[in-house]
């Protein structure tokens, strides 16, 4: 029998990171991999949504709309937020939300996962389920929405390139950021 051997979090966090970005930035994708590195729980707050409203995403922005999706969206991440440190995925569109936003940076450490538009279209394109993506050219619509929300996202705490790497070099380079974050912040700190 193999006993298995945990590894200690690689840091140790005071609050919930959340992951923000477009999709196909690889907040699923990383967020996973970044809640084992730093041992705690992951969330996907788009599937948290649906385990409220008892429906997908794109059936809720179908029947009731993007304002009230947004509103949910808001209520379930502030209820995340009140809880203990957890790595948090959030929506595309969840932080260009001003209360949203701001509960984030108030309560999270926020990290920007910066994409450009050939690696995003090339991670979307096979997938029918991003209800925005629907009304058009998707590649028009992911340039329309990195014109407006990246200048949004820059106001997070931290900004990492998801580039086409593998995944578990973006992760570790979101943990390096961490890390050189939170040792700024110690800086001057009496201990």
């Amino acid at each position: 029998m193999h006993e298995v051997i945990e590894s200690p979090p690689v840091l140790s966090l005071p609050r919930t990171v959340a992951l923000v970005g477009l999709m196909g930035a690889g907040k699923t994708a990383i967020g996973k991999r970044l809640a084992v590195r730093l041992g705690l729980p992951f969330v996907d707050a788009d599937e948290e949504i649906e385990r409220a409203a008892g429906c997908t995403v794109a059936e809720f922005f179908e029947r009731y709309g993007e304002a009230e999706f947004r509103a949910g969206e808001r209520r379930v991440i502030a209820r995340l937020l009140e809880g203990p440190p957890l790595v948090l995925s959030t929506g595309g569109g969840a932080y260009m939300d001003p209360e949203t936003r701001a509960l984030m940076r108030q309560k999270a450490l926020t990290v920007w996962l910066r994409a450009d538009l050939e690696v995003l279209f090339d991670r979307v394109k096979r997938r029918g389920h991003r209800p925005l993506l629907r009304q058009g050219d998707p590649r028009e619509i992911l340039a329309r929405l990195m014109a407006l929300r990246y200048p949004v996202y820059a106001e997070a705490d931290l900004v990492v390139d998801s580039t086409a790497q593998p995944v578990d070099v973006t992760t570790e380079q979101v943990v390096e950021a961490l890390r050189r974050h939170l040792e700024s912040q110690t800086v001057g700190v009496a201990v």
